[in-house]
């Protein structure tokens, strides 16, 4: 049954925009299926299905396995899919708020966001509040012992990175948290949340010149941000993933403990930080959430 299923199909219209940024687009969704919609964390994920090239609005059937059925077509039959993150949820008012980053005509998801208008119909698989079974579909789950909170996103995840700077902030108890954003430039800054134990910082890649990649100046601030020590010589040796063909997506565990992180960036820069803090500083990996949101020169749904 269509009810019992974890993420089911939603079609949606956009409403209304919001420039929160020069980088980074609100799009507010709007339809009365979205009263059964529902989202347990800051980083929930959702997947969005754009227009294909000939201009006509998805079709993912609302009944069976949509994610069966839309693999199961010839690549060129699929209309683009995007995994985004679910910013605000008003079920009752039937909205929807998802933040895009704008790079341009770069691709179906940016440029649908560029130039869609009110009444634009899309389709949305995200979590059905009717669900008979484990939803999932986030990392956020920080231990209540956790009092040191290490953050650490690239443009793509600053919305979830942003729930959960405003998840923390309204609590009595806020852990001391060190957050780095790596932004493209410092025109993507937005304002966030604040509190005496929150260590915010913001690295704009283009002050850094134009030889900088994705993810370089994460890599810096985070190997010299104040960390555990952890025993690095006793530390478990990393499996290899081959990034082009697998989405790295190390999982903390349900623990107790001081230390905990989430970190969510593009892929390289995801490996070349799991091994700092697992090899090199010796970090317990339970603790670490490492999320490759997106890769350099591919295309992740």
């Amino acid at each position: 049954m269509t009810s019992a299923r974890p993420y089911r199909i939603f079609n949606v219209a956009l409403a209304r925009t919001e420039d929160l940024s020069p980088l980074l687009r609100r799009l507010t969704f709007a339809g009365p299926e979205i009263a059964d919609m529902t989202t347990l964390a800051p980083d929930q994920r959702i997947k969005i299905f754009f227009p294909g090239a000939d201009g006509q609005p998805p079709a993912i059937p609302a009944t069976g396995d949509w994610y069966k059925d839309y693999k199961a077509l010839p690549p060129a039959q699929r209309v683009p899919m995007r995994s985004y993150t679910i910013r605000h949820l008003r079920a009752q008012a039937c909205e929807l708020d998802v933040d895009f980053v704008l790079h341009g005509e770069t691709g179906p998801a940016s440029r649908w966001a560029l130039h869609a208008r009110p009444g634009s119909p899309v389709q949305i698989s995200a979590p059905n509040r009717h669900a008979q079974v484990e939803i999932g579909g986030y990392e956020w789950k920080p231990p209540a012992s956790a009092r040191q909170i290490l953050l650490a996103a690239d443009e793509t995840a600053l919305p979830a990175l942003a729930g959960i700077l405003e998840q923390l902030a309204i609590r009595t108890d806020a852990p001391s948290v060190e957050a780095f954003i790596e932004i493209p430039s410092a025109r993507g800054r937005i304002d966030l949340p604040r509190w005496p134990g929150l260590a915010l910082h913001w690295l704009p890649r283009d002050a850094a010149g134009a030889a900088t990649r994705p993810g370089d100046l994460l890599l810096s601030a985070i190997r010299s941000a104040t960390l555990p020590q952890g025993r690095a010589s006793t530390s478990p040796a990393l499996d290899d993933i081959d990034i082009d063909r697998v989405v790295p997506w190390d999982q903390a565990e349900a623990i107790d403990g001081d230390f905990y992180a989430w970190i969510a960036a593009e892929s390289a820069a995801v490996m070349a930080l799991r091994t700092f803090l697992v090899t090199q500083r010796g970090l317990d990996r339970r603790a670490l959430n490492l999320m490759g949101y997106w890769r350099l020169g591919k295309v992740y749904d």
